[in-house]
């Protein structure tokens, strides 16, 4: 029988246990752990059999044992302490208060997953988590930081493999009543959908000092299919994704307005929220009466965007009769046409029936944009290029700030320790010269601390398969052979990730007799633990499970090779804090950045990688090691025969005798310096307080100052800013440069002296106040191709007349390398109120 209607019942604690309250719904616990330490001694065996969850554990503990913890002297002053150290943790100034005068007040950062906590299913990988560390990091440094998303209530779908070892999906309904999670109240915002309206209610996660606001569309009044609109993560199809998009983004900006949290500066992680900047434009036209562009000017320089994909299949993209159906009423309030809007999300060329991409709208609505990672911001430069054709690949305005992770979510206890001790109790805020410290560490105690992972890990994975056939209806009898998966004595490789083709999780099995050997050698084998999910609809990506799988269930290898169902945060940290080496083989350029590798590196776990992502600038030829990435070869099978060789051979000849060697001692002193190496080395470069420092300082105090100085007495500049661009783009055609005259030094120069360069240019209907004469030279390599370049701005001659043209410039460079160098000139757009001098794409090249 079907109930009609349906609540959840929340215990009430005694009196002396309230404070528990407030630490369960502050989702600090995730990372904190005497905090968690508490939330064990309250049941030990319902805080495992809940995955840790502090708000299930308190609705199922029963009030005798409540009461008994009441009256508990030791566990009072333990609860006192803790909900003291959270007050004071909250109210105390952090660095960003500390570190000196800011213009940034506020930031609002939208993502469509958050990865909390495994107690807040609300992420699928490796987006959300990012998204939660950034939270937590932007909490642990006091950044005036809100998150927004969305609260899905099936989360990601769990992850079940049926007897062929092929995944099923599975959604279990989520009660964010018994979550921590806050319904605030009498706040509903409103969206269209097409002609239907969406109500969604918020619902506040406190993480830390941050504020993670999410919408959910199940309420009434909505129709079913309203309600659904966040129903699942990723789900449905492209219609499906365009709604969740539109509540996310123009929902998200209309709650932050009903929370009343005044932002100042927008943060989209990646392009799924970017319909935010639709919305933020609809006001400025509707609300203040600007115009169309001056409203584009006013948006962009108070958002950054964050591109996360590496190919362009990656990217949403709506069809236009999509886009008109849901944006046609929008279109006609703002006072532009459908073309128009289509135009945001459009390569220069493309026709206005192509599809709306979601990555370019998110380029063209921010006035900084970044990759996430020194590499990744190279390729979306080359990727992105066409939307500034004229614009040298190397200048495309997209910048890098590489991803890091939030070290205490995913260190073990005992890591933790450690650092503490020899690096600084600080440990996450640490600088290069701290985490040096850690070659001072014993090496028995840092091996002592790799085994004790590690027999954690065999102990997690035993009991996940033992559950799992328990499930399936095997007897304990015929389970008994999961006692023999995996031994603590020997090697651990470990691989989990989204199970995508190009991320290649079978490259090992591509040479099935070398990977047996390697896994039955009698004295130095190494052992194999594999985690992922596939998106639902990526049948690829399932096929590789299934190999696995298939391969990890052969009687004769299933003591040394497994898979573990269910990949989600609690997998991944047991992983992270177990594994020895830790193997990444995405086909270079196509990782973005990847965090897994970072979280298994603060571990001591050794990174066996393509130079792809993060590895491709933090390799140092000590700290682990690099797979060789044939790029150059055409054809995938013959590459991937490439690779796997190279990884065999570092297999083989470097990571199996390292580890083995132990010179007749009790561990291997070679592979622990390697692990200090390691950690020393990637310490200060993969924490997210480094990443968070770097978005503050790179991105959000510059958007923070501009977007306050455009909006400043009514947009005022914001308005002189699109009036002059209109004014520069339409006389842009006549802008060129007549000559360029050299001092007679012709084909050579002595090293040290000075080349002087002058040049006559016509500016057309433009003065030279809005213009820039630049030099730009550098090394020749072949083809008079200059392989690196520094600017040089010319200034105008004195002899020049300010009235009319052509005008003059001059200037010099200094010859201080040997051999061939060149120059050339151009001419940029110049405003004070430029974030780069290319953004217009407007150059004249002599």
């Amino acid at each position: 029988m079907r109930a009609l209607r349906s609540f959840t019942v929340r215990a009430r604690l005694p009196e002396p246990l309230v404070p528990l309250q407030d630490l369960a719904f502050n989702l600090r616990w995730s990372w904190d752990t005497r905090t968690r330490d508490l939330f064990r001694w309250v049941d030990p065996q319902i805080w495992e059999s809940t995955f840790h969850d502090p708000v299930r554990l308190l609705g199922l503990v029963d009030r005798q044992r409540l009461d008994q913890l009441a009256a508990d002297p030791g566990f009072m002053g333990f609860l006192t302490e803790m909900h003291d150290e959270l007050r004071r943790y909250t109210g105390r100034p952090r660095w960003f208060q500390t570190s000196g005068d800011s213009s940034l007040r506020a930031v609002a950062y939208f993502s469509p997953e958050f990865g909390i906590a495994e107690a807040l299913p609300q992420y699928s990988g490796g987006l959300g988590v990012l998204a939660g560390d950034h939270l937590k990091a932007s909490s642990s440094l006091g950044v005036p930081l809100i998150g927004v998303g969305l609260m899905y209530r099936m989360g990601y779908f769990r992850q079940h493999l049926d007897s062929e070892g092929w995944q099923e999906e599975r959604y279990p309904v989520l009660d964010p009543h018994s979550m921590a999670l806050e319904l605030v109240s009498d706040v509903r915002v409103a969206v269209d959908l097409a002609g239907a309206r969406l109500e969604a209610q918020v619902w506040l996660a406190q993480v830390g000092r941050v504020k993670l606001y999410l919408l959910d569309a199940d309420v009434e009044p909505n129709a079913p299919e309203e309600r659904a609109v966040t129903d699942r993560l990723y789900g449905g199809g492209p219609e499906h994704r365009l709604r969740q998009e539109i509540l996310l983004g123009i929902g998200g900006v209309r709650a932050l307005d009903a929370v009343g949290a005044a932002t100042q500066v927008f943060h989209t992680n990646e392009g799924h929220a970017g319909f935010l900047g639709l919305e933020r434009i609809r006001r400025l036209i509707v609300g203040e009466g600007l115009s169309w562009d001056e409203a584009v000017e006013a948006t962009r320089s108070g958002t950054v965007f964050t591109t996360h994909t590496p190919v362009p299949a990656g990217i949403d993209r709506f069809p236009r009769d999509m886009m008109e159906r849901y944006f046609s009423d929008w279109a006609m309030e703002c006072g532009i046409s459908i073309d128009t809007l289509m135009a945001l999300g459009h390569f220069p060329g493309e026709s206005p029936s192509d599809p709306f991409n979601m990555a370019v709208m998110g380029l063209r609505l921010a006035g900084r944009s970044n990759g996430v990672a020194a590499l990744h911001g190279r390729t979306s430069r080359e990727m992105f290029q066409g939307l500034w054709p004229r614009v040298p690949v190397e200048e495309v305005p997209i910048q890098s700030v590489t991803n890091g992770v939030h070290g205490r979510t995913w260190v073990s206890s005992q890591m933790d320790d450690l650092l503490s001790k020899y690096v600084s109790p600080a440990w996450d805020d640490a600088g290069p010269e701290e985490w040096a410290g850690i070659c001072a560490a014993r090496d028995d105690e840092l091996w002592r601390v790799r085994e004790q992972g590690r027999a954690a890990l065999v102990d997690f994975v035993r009991e996940r398969l033992r559950s799992g056939l328990t499930e399936r209806g095997v007897s304990s009898t015929d389970a008994t052979w999961v006692d023999e998966v995996l031994d603590p004595r020997y090697l651990i490789v470990g691989f989990s990730r989204r199970f995508a083709t190009y991320k290649r999780a079978t490259l090992l099995f591509s040479q099935a007799d070398r990977l047996r050997a390697l896994l039955l050698d009698p004295q130095n084998p190494i052992q194999l633990v594999f985690a992922g999910k596939a998106h639902p609809a990526d049948e690829l990506g399932k096929e590789m499970i299934a190999q696995i799988v298939r391969f990890s269930r052969d009687p004769a290898l299933r003591h040394r090779i497994t898979f573990i169902e269910n990949y989600d945060i609690s997998v991944a940290r047991m992983m992270y804090q177990g594994c020895d080496v830790w193997l990444n083989t995405p086909r270079r350029p196509m990782e973005a950045s990847g965090t897994s590798g970072e979280k298994a590196a603060l571990n001591g776990a050794l990174n066996l990688s393509i130079l792809d992502g993060w590895w491709d600038e933090m390799f140092d030829g000590t700290n682990g090691w690099a797979i060789s990435s044939a790029e150059r070869v055409t054809d995938l099978t013959h590459r991937d025969e490439v690779e796997a060789n190279s990884l065999f051979e570092i297999l083989e000849r470097q990571i199996v005798p390292l580890y083995y060697e132990r010179r007749g001692g009790r561990y291997p002193r070679d592979w622990v310096a390697r692990v200090k190496s390691s950690v020393a080395s990637l310490g200060p470069k993969v924490m997210a307080s480094r990443m968070v420092k770097d978005y503050v300082h790179d991105l959000y105090e510059p958007t923070a100052f501009q977007t306050d100085a455009l909006s400043a007495d009514g947009y005022r500049r914001a308005r002189q800013l699109a009036a002059w661009k209109q004014r520069v783009s339409g006389a842009w055609p006549d802008v060129k440069v007549l000559d360029v005259e050299q001092d007679d030094g012709g084909g050579l120069m002595d090293l040290g002296g000075r080349r002087s360069v002058a040049v006559s240019v016509d500016l057309g209907s433009l003065s030279p106040d809005d213009v820039a004469v630049e030099l730009l030279h550098g090394p020749v390599v072949s083809n008079e191709e200059m392989s690196s370049t520094e600017v040089v701005r010319l200034a105008l001659s004195p002899e020049a007349n300010p009235e009319s043209g052509p005008f003059r410039y001059v200037g010099s460079f200094p010859c201080d390398r040997s051999g061939r160098h060149g120059y050339t000139v151009r001419i940029v757009p110049s405003h004070p109120d430029l974030v780069e001098a290319v953004e217009m794409g407007c150059i004249a090249w002599a």
